[in-house]
């Protein structure tokens, strides 16, 4: 079985869950797969952390940039996506 196609994929977005095995599949797992899939952007909200980790410039299956900021911070998404995005609002969800 293979997966999607990635081509034309600019950004994936991943909210953590709140399940046992949550640290290896969404912070390890997707990430690492994203990567090989060379896909530019993964942008994880982790809502155990209360951080937004902005993963970039995916080789040889893993992203070289991975820089992580705390809820309320203003957030610079690299290109091809360049936006920069306030997180104030998360705030309001974090437990």
């Amino acid at each position: 079985m293979t997966g999607a196609d990635p081509k034309g994929v600019l950004m994936v977005l991943e909210v953590t869950s709140h399940d046992a095995d949550t640290d290896r599949r969404d912070r390890e797992g997707k990430r690492e797969g994203y990567a090989a899939a060379g896909i530019p952007v993964h942008l994880l909200i982790d809502r155990e952390n209360c951080t937004l980790t902005v993963h970039s410039d995916p080789d040889a299956g893993s992203y070289r940039h991975g820089p992580s900021l705390p809820y309320g911070a203003s957030v610079s998404i690299p290109d091809p996506v360049d936006i920069t995005l306030d997180t104030e609002p998360l705030k309001e969800f974090a437990r």
